[in-house]
């Protein structure tokens, strides 16, 4: 019995000790891993050059590679736009809430007065299959109506584009025309100057009168006149929007 204890005895210290040697082991890699993420740390120094985004939120600028977009000083932006990779935005034009336009593989361009409205999604393919050119086009005067889908199109000046349209890879709207509401354009289809076009697929319907052409391009100037005035509530800087208010007070201007 003396024997079995002492044999016992042995093997709890044996074990003890082997317990303990491995758990002083297991710290000292864990201080020695520690003190190398320091070091790598404190030698890592973040470049000056470097963009600084924020990535809490949706970003409304996205450069992609070696393209960014442009965007005019006098353009109206909504906060919750999508601009990605080669799109252009000029003078006077528009682009209104949850609108997307992503130039990653063409380029996209709005052009002078032009509006693109509320949940439009616009989009450039890498070729045509009718052999014109892939990127997207919206000259100016044009007015693209809500929910509408652009890829690889071109819509010539003062056009009016009807809400839920969607024109596909090389379909032209050339000036002076109006595609109705919820029509299709397949890809490769042409619309002549000044006449109307509807339905699924977009068909021939009228030709436009004297006077209706000359109102297609009053429609997008009353859209720039209301994105004035959403402009002016939307200023870069925290609290700029209270010297305009005492300027336009002093200037009798009603706010």
């Amino acid at each position: 019995m003396a024997t079995l204890g002492r044999l016992s005895r042995r093997v709890i210290a044996t074990s003890l000790s082997g317990h303990l040697r491995h758990e002083r082991n297991h710290k000292l890699l864990l201080l020695g891993r520690r003190s190398l993420a320091t070091e790598a740390q404190s030698a890592i120094k973040e470049s000056p050059d470097r963009v600084k985004w924020d990535y809490r939120g949706q970003r409304q600028i996205i450069p992609l590679g070696q393209w960014a977009p442009k965007v005019a000083v006098d353009a109206y932006v909504a906060p919750n736009v999508v601009l990605a990779g080669q799109v252009t935005v000029y003078d006077g034009a528009s682009v209104w809430n949850g609108a997307v336009l992503r130039g990653d593989l063409n380029k996209i361009t709005v052009g002078f007065c032009a509006n693109v409205q509320e949940k439009c999604v616009v989009h450039a393919a890498w070729s045509s299959p009718t052999g014109l050119p892939a990127e997207t086009l919206v000259d100016r005067y044009v007015t693209v109506g809500a929910y509408s889908l652009l890829r690889s199109c071109t819509i010539e000046p003062e056009c009016i584009i009807g809400q839920h349209c969607i024109l596909m890879e090389g379909s032209l709207v050339e000036t002076n025309s109006i595609l109705e509401a919820g029509s299709v354009l397949p890809p490769g289809r042409r619309i002549p100057s000044g006449e109307l076009w509807a339905g699924n697929p977009a068909r021939f319907v009228r030709t436009l009168t004297h006077e209706e052409i000359k109102e297609l391009p009053k429609l997008a100037t009353a859209v720039n006149d209301l994105a004035n005035a959403h402009f002016s509530e939307f200023l870069p800087y925290s609290t700029v929007y209270l010297e305009v208010e005492k300027l336009k007070k002093s200037f009798g201007i009603l706010i």
